[in-house]
């Protein structure tokens, strides 16, 4: 028996569907219309007949039973959305970021290279008045040199001096030369760089602009469903209050009992493995994320399984990581179950579970 620790959450959401082109809750209306058509025609000509007003009124309660699932599924979609979408504003952010950089390191590349080239054209015009003044004063005749020195030694001592001139003024040039290639090799890699990140982050912004407008496709769909809901209940309120004048003897219809679990449906494709102990429990009262609970809530470590994360636990079904624990620390995570009865017939199990990161 596992009592229960905390507030975990909600239920499996479906795969996503995308909405912007199908549009299914206009399609849903309609079809609810016309049901709602049918159900008023026939109680109009059976106004009498409480049994009757009272299967139709039962019969939009499993309907509101059912959409009430499919806004869970819908809700638990938007939460997942949601969380891909801050992942997506991230990115951007950081892509942004990065390209800022990029753009400050090329214009830094830029000036640097504007000095070298001013340097190297302030070397080689010092070089060249040099070379004429050496011309101009003969110097650079070495059979000059070696004539008009005294000794040996003043001749070596002169051609010397002449050849580290040269060799400075040469190496001067060279490492301008040098700098000046590598500025230019590094300022091509900056903009080949900054070209590479304009493509990843184009595609990072068309990423969160899809996850946007799927959002408010989900957010619609989820009000249409609201929608749908209010008018059945308006429909059973009526129809239980014809059944009450129609036969005061006739007690109002108790509350329909709670959906049973649904069956474990097969995982989906993909996924991975990961071995964990999975705990049941029972009650709660609402979760960290907000969301009600309901069938395929599961609490994690989101150290472990990141939230939004959905789910598939054999024996159970799907589920989505919706909410933590403090007991929950590792690779554990608890599944809800709507009756203790039930958490205590699961209890504690090590199972392998597939996670859909």
């Amino acid at each position: 028996m596992q009592v229960y620790r905390g507030p975990p959450v909600s239920w499996y959401a479906a795969p996503f569907v995308d909405m912007g082109s199908r549009r299914p809750w206009i399609l849903f209306a309609v079809l609810g219309a016309v049901a709602l058509a049918a159900l008023l025609s026939s109680s109009a000509a059976r106004a009498d007949d409480p049994a009757t007003l009272r299967s139709a009124a039962e019969q939009l309660r499993a309907e509101n039973d059912s959409l009430a699932a499919q806004a869970r599924n819908a809700l638990l979609d938007l939460y997942s959305l949601e969380r891909r979408l801050d992942r997506a504003e991230g990115r951007v952010a950081a892509l942004r970021g990065r390209q800022a950089e990029l753009e400050r390191a090329q214009a830094a590349a830029q000036r640097r290279l504007q000095l070298a080239r001013a340097d190297l054209g302030e070397a080689e015009r010092r070089l060249s008045i040099r070379l004429q003044q050496l011309y101009v004063q003969g110097e650079v005749d070495p059979l000059a040199v070696l004539l008009g020195a005294q000794s040996l030694d003043e001749a070596l001592t002169a051609f010397d001096g002449l050849t580290r001139i040269a060799d400075q003024d040469g190496s001067i040039l060279r490492q301008l030369q040098s700098a000046r290639a590598e500025l230019r090799d590094a300022l091509r890699e900056v903009s080949q760089r900054r070209a590479t990140l304009a493509g990843v982050l184009a595609e990072a912004e068309g990423q969160r602009a899809a996850l946007a407008a799927a959002r408010s496709e989900r957010e619609a769909y989820i009000e249409s469903l609201a929608r749908r809901r209010a008018l059945n209940a308006a429909q059973i309120s009526r129809l239980v209050s014809r059944a009450a004048e129609a036969s005061a003897q006739t007690p109002e219809p108790p509350a329909s009992a709670p959906a049973p679990a649904p069956a474990p449906a097969k995982p989906k494709s993909g996924g991975s493995p990961l071995t964990v102990d999975v705990v049941a429990y029972c009650g709660g009262v609402g979760t960290a994320s907000g969301l009600p609970l309901g069938w395929g809530t599961v609490a994690v470590d989101p150290s472990v399984i990141p939230l939004g994360t959905k789910l598939y636990v054999p024996g159970y079904g799907p589920g989505v990581a919706a909410d933590t624990g403090s007991a929950i620390i590792g690779k554990i995570i608890d599944i809800w179950f709507p009756t203790c009865a039930q958490a205590r017939a699961w209890g504690r199990k090590t199972l392998t579970i597939t996670v859909y990161w």
